[in-house]
Formats: structure tokens, sequence, C-alpha cells
């Protein structure tokens, strides 16, 4: 039995030799560079204009990976993106260059953008429209409902461009906090996810003194909702809220808002009546893009 074993333990010892001695190293690399062929025009424009002078990933593509698996979505398509990518750099990113300089808007500006041509829709009925993640990606629903051929400032800023500002001053105040007085301001009235009830409709927001139903979720949401509506809403808009908030809504309101204002100056230095004048400008120029060539 013991010169079996050892026999066998030459043979495989031998075996192992024989290979080993054999067997020939690839000059392949098993690291494959992505085919150029693969990269489109789409992709080297994003290069120029999103990743070079931002640090910006432009996702198109949909990656399940930068995905909430929660919902059922479908990628957004590529003539799409592209007309999405050029309207937001043109009314969001190049306002806040305008307004605050280009080494502002790279500093704060999220790394990623990602698109979704779906909308990701909640049980309690309602849709998200867009979503920040700790200041480091933005995510954009509902990109495939852009019709390109029938596009208005109203439209862009309901469907995305409110929602890129919103996401934005999320980013400021989990940067810089605004000061705590604006929390106590409407501390009783906030009622979280009840906000999309039938019950807590956009008249009895306004009376109690939030700019939207979905200010009423809690306080971040609150502010950042007076932001973003006052700049990309227009002053026609603020307008008719106010009207319809009544002498005590339209108090707290402003009250609320003179924070956000004074926030935004002392923190960052940026006038919010300059960066609507800027929005509104080049929200005037839309009809002069080209949102199909490269």
């Amino acid at each position: 039995m013991n010169k079996i074993k050892i026999f066998l333990a030459a043979f495989f010892l031998a075996a192992v030799c024989w290979s080993c001695s054999e067997e020939k190293l690839s000059d392949q690399s098993v690291f494959v560079d992505p085919d150029p062929a693969t990269v489109t025009d789409f992709d080297k424009w994003l290069l120029s204009n999103y990743v070079y002078p931002y640090n910006i990933s432009f996702k198109y593509k949909m990656e399940d990976i930068e995905t909430n698996m929660t919902y059922d979505v479908v990628p957004a398509t590529v003539r799409n993106s592209i007309a999405i990518a050029k309207l937001i750099k043109h009314l969001w990113i190049e306002v806040y260059d305008q307004v605050s300089g280009i080494d502002f808007t790279r500093t704060y500006i999220p790394r990623v953008i990602h698109l979704i041509g779906s909308g990701a829709y909640n049980t309690n009925n309602t849709v998200l429209l867009g979503t920040a993640e700790g200041g480091m990606k933005v995510t954009l629903y509902r990109i495939n409902d852009l019709d390109i051929n029938n596009i208005s400032l109203d439209l862009l800023t309901d469907r995305y461009l409110k929602t890129m500002y919103h996401e934005f001053a999320h980013i400021l105040h989990q940067t810089k906090n605004y000061p705590v007085e604006f929390k106590a301001i409407s501390n009783n009235d906030y009622i979280g996810g009840d906000w999309s009830s039938i019950d807590a409709t956009a008249a009895q927001a306004y009376q109690l003194g939030f700019i939207s139903r979905y200010a009423r979720s809690e306080p971040n949401e609150d502010f950042v909702e007076l932001l973003a509506i006052y700049v990309t809403r227009g002053q026609a808009n603020w307008d008719s809220i106010l009207a319809a908030a009544g002498t005590n809504g339209v108090a707290i309101i402003n009250q609320k808002f003179e924070i956000v204002k004074n926030y935004l100056r002392d923190s960052w230095n940026i006038d919010i009546n300059e960066l609507r004048r800027v929005f509104e400008l080049r929200g005037s120029m839309i009809d002069q893009l080209d949102l199909v060539n490269l």
C-alpha cells in the first residue's frame, strides 16, 4: 500500500511539472479597452460638455447599479437624452455659472446625473420626478415624456427644471445648513407622507403658509420648494399663490422666503432675484437651441 501511495504521488507530481512546463502565458491582456466603435458622438459631446468642464458623469444608458430596484422603469431614449442634456446645461448648470461662477458650479454640482425614461410610481398615487443622493447624484425620471417638437419653459419647468433646482437646493443646505428658526415657523403643520392625501389640498397648504402641497412633508422640503418655485415658476405664479394664501398664509410664506433669500446671500453669495432673472433670460432662448444635432 505504501508503494502504491508513493507511486501515485510521484505520478501526480510529474503531471503537474509537465503541465507547468508546457503552459505558456498569453501575450493578450485580459483587460480590454472599450471598442472605439461603441463610443458615440453623444458620448464625445458629453465628455466635452459635462465630464471635462464639470467632472459630471451623465448616465443615459440605464444601469442596474444606478437604478432604484423598487420601481419598474425603462431606459431613456437617446434622442430625448440629447435634448435633456442640452436643456439642463443651458437652464441649470450655466445659470449657476453665470450667477456664481464656474468654480462654484464645479465644486457643488452633483457628480452623476442619471436619466430614467419612465416615471417611478409610488403606492400613494404619486410619481417621483427626481431624487438626490447625498449631494453626489441626481436622477431625473420621465425623460421619454418629452416632446422635442412641443417645448415650452413652463413644460420643462414642471417636468424637469423645478426638480433640478429643488434637488440642488438640497445639496446646498446639506453642505451649509439654513437657520434653525426656519423649522420652527410651521413646526406643527408638517404632516410627512400625508401631504399627498386627498384632504391635503394645495389651497390648504397655501393658507397654512406653504408654497406647495409637498412643502408640508417636512422642513427641508419646505425650504427647497420655496427656493425652486420662486426661481423657476415666475412672478405671476408666485403672485397667484400669495393671492390664494390669504393674510395669514402670505405672512408665513414671506417670513420663510426672507430666510431662504438671506441664506443664499449670506452662505453662498447668491442673489435669488438674479438667479431668477438669469433663469428667465436663458429660458427665453430655448427656441434657439438645436436639441437634436450634436
